[in-house]
């Protein structure tokens, strides 16, 4: 009986391998990059998240003057 489950599972092992190669849709990247560009592009945003994300960006914006123009005037 364990001799057939370890048969067994070593053969769903091999039909998955398998089936993972023959698998036209599957992605190589060239760098971790590429693959967060693909992720993202793939990927939507909740629109809640954007609305923040919008929000903060424009608190953001205002550059600070540097610590010395302040000093210096």
């Amino acid at each position: 009986m364990k001799q057939q489950n370890k048969f067994s599972t070593g053969r769903h092992q091999e039909q998955a391998a398998e089936s993972q190669a023959a698998n036209p849709a599957s992605l190589e990247f060239q760098g971790v990059e590429d693959l967060l560009r693909h992720d993202a592009a793939q990927t939507a945003v909740p629109p809640e998240i954007a609305r923040r994300l919008s929000q903060s960006i424009a608190q953001s914006s205002t550059p600070r003057r540097p610590w010395w123009r302040r000093w210096i005037g």
